[in-house]
């Protein structure tokens, strides 16, 4: 039966297939979905950077700012 995910081949050293053999046997998952599991993770961090980025690069200009009692009115 054919599957709706889309399917990715990647290549793992060695020392990264096996952090994910253990840690899938230590979870009792599959590995494939320790894999996918820890990619969401990396991926929601990535994000985190962004905006973090995007964050300090508001605060280091001299724009106005308003209190957060203000803003919330």
């Amino acid at each position: 039966m054919p599957t709706i995910k889309k399917r990715m081949n990647i290549s793992l050293s060695d020392s990264v297939e096996e952090a994910i053999i253990k840690l899938a046997e230590r979870d009792n998952v599959p590995e494939a979905t320790k894999a996918i599991e820890l990619i969401k993770i990396a991926l929601e961090m990535e994000e985190d950077n962004i905006w973090d980025r995007i964050a300090t690069k508001r605060l280091e200009t001299d724009n106005k700012r308003i209190s957060h009692k203000d803003a919330w009115k």
